[in-house]
């Protein structure tokens, strides 16, 4: 009965999910378990991992089962771990786990193994399993997704700091994706808001479109970019996380200045500089049009 207790007890924490070692832990032997999956509904979901009757596999034991097969060598990695830190994202198709090097772990149908030497302090038990800690989650997750810069801004809203992110990926040099992790840290630096001026302005030379200034003295302000002829000026957004109140206030003041001048005004934030770069130019375009015909 004690051993049932304990049984019940470990399946409500882990989702249904037991690894056979813990079931032999539980005075369930290797036959007893065989019994229940022929028997009695159980299902193995991955190897040595099984599932109990009456339990669904949901979006969370998958990642849980994936994380309890590889054990504490393991670490569920990537935009699963960032899923299961709770950050702002959705459970992916494919698991990625990652594994020291030399361990022969091999995936299995959902799981995908990565390896890798992990340093310590990028690794945490959470919730029951082994994960990569939050702040290399992040970038991993935000260099494989299509909007990864927002999904950063977000993480550093409520999730991770950005010394934190930083010292991750100073730890990480050299993995995969680091080239696009170290453009998303620019853009997440404080001065992100010159970083985005610089893009913008890259795009504006590849798009072939001239008569623009940078930094125009506009009263006792500056136009981030301003094509004076036209009156339009661009006005440039950093990333929200470290955008204060004052400065937002200010950035919100100039605005209205340039409006009450006769100065078309377009706001662009980092995001749309690079998740909809045609988006920006196109506006440009029908906004300098607009003045033409005006």
């Amino acid at each position: 009965m004690v051993a049932n207790r304990g049984l019940l007890a470990l399946l409500a924490r882990q989702d249904g999910l037991i690894t056979a070692v813990q079931a032999a832990e539980c005075g369930l032997a290797e036959r007893a378990l065989q019994r229940r999956v022929r028997d009695e509904g159980w299902r193995r979901v991955a190897p040595r991992v099984f599932l109990a009757a009456g339990h669904r596999f949901t979006d969370r034991a998958r990642v849980h089962a994936a994380g309890l097969w590889a054990g504490e060598r393991g670490a569920v990695s990537g935009p699963a771990s960032a899923w299961w830190h709770g950050m702002p994202t959705v459970v992916p198709a494919r698991v990625e786990v990652t594994v020291p090097r030399r361990f022969g772990l091999r995936g299995y149908p959902g799981v995908r193994v990565r390896r890798r030497d992990l340093p310590a302090a990028d690794k945490v038990l959470t919730s029951g399993i082994w994960c990569t800690a939050a702040p290399l989650a992040a970038l991993e997750t935000a260099i494989a997704l299509p909007d990864g810069s927002a999904f950063l801004d977000r993480g550093l809203q409520k999730h991770v700091r950005f010394e934190d992110l930083y010292q991750a990926y100073c730890r990480n040099i050299g993995a995969r994706g680091g080239t696009r992790v170290a453009a998303l840290l620019i853009g997440a630096a404080d001065r992100a808001d010159s970083a985005a001026e610089r893009l913008l302005i890259s795009l504006l030379r590849e798009s072939g479109l001239t008569g623009w200034e940078r930094g125009l003295p506009f009263e006792h302000r500056r136009i981030d970019i301003a094509f004076p002829e036209a009156k339009l000026a661009i006005e440039v957004d950093g990333w929200a996380w470290h955008t204060d109140v004052d400065r937002f206030r200010a950035d919100r003041r100039k605005g209205n200045a340039l409006v009450r001048a006769g100065w078309q005004l377009l706001r662009f934030t980092w995001h749309d500089l690079t998740n909809r770069p045609a988006y920006v130019i196109a506006e440009i375009r029908a906004a300098l049009l607009s003045a033409a015909t005006a």
